[in-house]
């Protein structure tokens, strides 16, 4: 595409002393810009200022073929992400101060939607090649739009069009190919050195040891105890076992008989290694000593021939297993003797036979109070005559009559009543006085007082 000579042009300039430096020279030969390819194995260019030599900013990728390229800016820090947008044309985008620019081959835009994009630089290049030679940015384009670092934006355009040519320098350089090597002559010997082995790893020790042992046997969640090894370290491994939630118990044997005390040395610093962990429920533990059978038929022996001699010396058992289990194990219970176990079964009758028996109750004794059958009768007492249960008169009833007159005759009681006894209800001798006709008909003296006391 031709270019106006009246607008401000840079030309892309090859440097020839390094084949990795390129500079931008304005057509009066000033160098505005150099661009510098950092060689090894990814892809980093960097473009400076040639007056100032400062580092305006860096481009990097896994290869210059890549797809995708970051270009970092200095003073200020600025990201930008150049992406490959095209299927079967030539496309790349990226993003300035909110606004998406895009470089079609030959020529970059300010891609507005639904607007048609609008033209901000311009280069020229060869026929058939992706390398431009000379290049314009349009300035009175991009004063039409709002963007404040329009000087970033001018080294964007720029950096990205000089990674272009990078990955076409890649497409059209001769690929190397590799130099032939040199055929071995018939007669003479061919000499095959054998690689140098790795080196031999360290030795593990403590627990890493023990458990390197246990892995090689395939015993997950048995443990046996050796002459190698410490105690601390065969109890930190069965409390490793013990942590994980899959393993129930953990059986701790002992290899050989000089074992045996070592293996309720590890029993017992498991448990503590626990308690200090700071777990509160205990650990079942089950003790199988000498449990290996011995060959032959067995042997009774029904002589007396150690009777009256002393019981013979303590000998420790010729292996030990101990169960560390989080849930009980019956079947490893110790059996009880058959003496004891007959006479838990005794007791277990007895006491069957006094629960289901059950005492007689007394019979209850209902004890009444027999009452009389008939009340005494008070005694008679003639008109004449003081009653006994009169109280002694006063001395300023001694005028009265009426005080001397005997009391009523008691009213008759029914069968019931009579039954009672005295106590219950004590009769009435309170003096009142008699009706006219029952003083008349008791004694004619106390009717001639009653006259005599009316006139």
């Amino acid at each position: 595409m031709s270019l106006d000579q009246n607008l401000f042009t840079l030309i892309v300039t090859p440097s020839t002393a390094d084949p990795n430096v390129v500079d931008l020279v304005e057509s009066t030969g000033r160098i505005h810009y150099r661009k510098q390819r950092i060689p090894g194995p990814i892809y980093k260019a960097e473009v400076y200022d040639f007056m100032s030599e400062s580092l305006l900013v860096t481009a990097s990728a896994p290869n210059a073929t890549s797809k995708i390229k970051t270009l970092e800016l200095c003073n200020p820090t600025i990201v930008v992400e150049l992406k490959f947008t095209g299927t079967l044309s030539f496309k790349w985008s990226f993003h300035w101060e909110n606004h998406e620019f895009e470089w079609k081959r030959e020529e970059c835009y300010l891609i507005r939607k639904p607007d048609p994009p609008v033209l901000v630089a311009i280069t020229k290049e060869p026929a058939g090649r992706l390398k431009s030679t000379s290049i314009q940015v349009l300035d009175y384009n991009l004063n039409r739009f709002e963007i404040d670092d329009r000087k970033g934006l001018e080294i964007v355009i720029l950096t990205a069009l000089l990674t272009f040519h990078d990955s076409n320098d890649v497409y059209h350089s001769p690929k190397e190919t590799p130099s032939p090597m040199p055929t071995p002559s018939v007669n003479a010997p061919i000499l095959l050195e054998p690689p140098a082995p790795p080196p031999r790893p360290e030795p593990k020790t403590g627990v890493d040891r023990i458990a390197e042992l246990h892995a090689i046997r395939g015993e997950f969640n048995e443990v046996t105890v050796e002459a190698e090894g410490s105690v601390d370290d065969y109890a930190q491994y069965c409390w490793n076992l013990l942590q994980d939630d899959a393993v129930l118990f953990v059986m701790i044997k002992s290899h050989t008989s000089l074992e045996v005390q070592k293996v309720v040395q590890v029993a017992e610093e498991t448990k503590r290694t626990r308690h200090r962990a700071g777990l509160e429920d205990d650990l079942n533990q089950y003790v199988i000593y000498d449990a290996e059978v011995k060959k032959g038929p067995k042997r009774i022996n029904l002589d007396d021939a150690n009777k009256g001699k002393k019981p013979a010396a303590y000998i420790p058992p010729n292996s030990l297993c101990i169960h560390l289990s989080k849930i009980p194990m019956p079947e490893l219970q110790p059996l009880k003797p058959s003496g004891a176990q007959n006479e838990d079964e005794s007791l277990s009758r007895k006491k069957d036979t006094s629960s289901s028996v059950s005492p007689a109750r007394p019979k209850s004794k209902l004890f009444h109070r027999n009452s009389p059958s008939r009340s005494h009768s008070p005694p008679h007492v003639r008109s004449h005559q003081v009653h006994p249960h009169q109280p002694s008169p006063s001395p300023s009833q001694l005028n009265n009559p009426m005080v001397y007159v005997a009391p009523p005759p008691p009213r008759n009681h029914s069968a019931t009543t009579t039954s009672e006894p005295m106590d219950s209800h004590p009769p009435d001798y309170s003096p009142h006085p008699p009706s006219q006709q029952t003083a008349a008909s008791q004694s004619p003296l106390s009717g001639l007082l009653e006259r005599f006391h009316l006139h």
